[in-house]
């Protein structure tokens, strides 16, 4: 038997700094506070709605881990479609983001490269595709060669 299941229920991040990663994903994104956390009378952790449909995202106080975490992209977050995606683009560029630009990648098109302040990479990819899976598997070769050939 195959179990049901229902998609990311949300993602969390350790950061270093509470305070400054909850201004940094409302600021760039819109994501709110919707729960706090709380030990011994010390906010330890927050959870993070978007307002309009993004994964709830979980910030805990763990600077240890933030630094181990540092530079790998654990997730990727969806947008609907390339146009979204390049108005994402935009958008950081506006504010003075650095991130790798709008790619073709294997399924859709990828905005890599955006840093948190700690240091997470976090990238988004489209819901959209400009290719199906089929009954075997894709075999993905140097997605940046492609992307650049694109």
């Amino acid at each position: 038997m195959i179990p049901v299941l229902a998609g990311v229920h949300h993602l969390k991040l350790p950061v270093s700094d509470l305070t400054r990663s909850i201004d940094w994903y409302h600021s760039r994104f819109g994501y709110a506070v919707v729960i706090e956390f709380r030990e011994q009378n010390v906010l330890m952790g927050v959870s993070l709605r978007h307002p309009a449909g993004g994964p709830l995202l979980g910030l805990r106080l763990d600077p240890e881990k933030a630094v181990a975490a540092a530079g790998f992209d654990y997730f990727s977050i969806g947008v609907p479609d390339r146009a979204a995606i390049e108005a994402l683009a935009a958008h950081l560029d506006e504010l003075g983001e650095t991130h790798a630009g709008v790619h073709f990648a294997t399924m859709g098109w990828i905005l890599p490269e955006l840093h948190d302040p700690d240091g997470h990479e976090i990238r988004f990819y489209t819901n959209e595709s400009h290719t199906e899976l089929g009954d075997h598997p894709l075999t993905a070769g140097d997605v940046r060669a492609a992307s650049e050939r694109k």
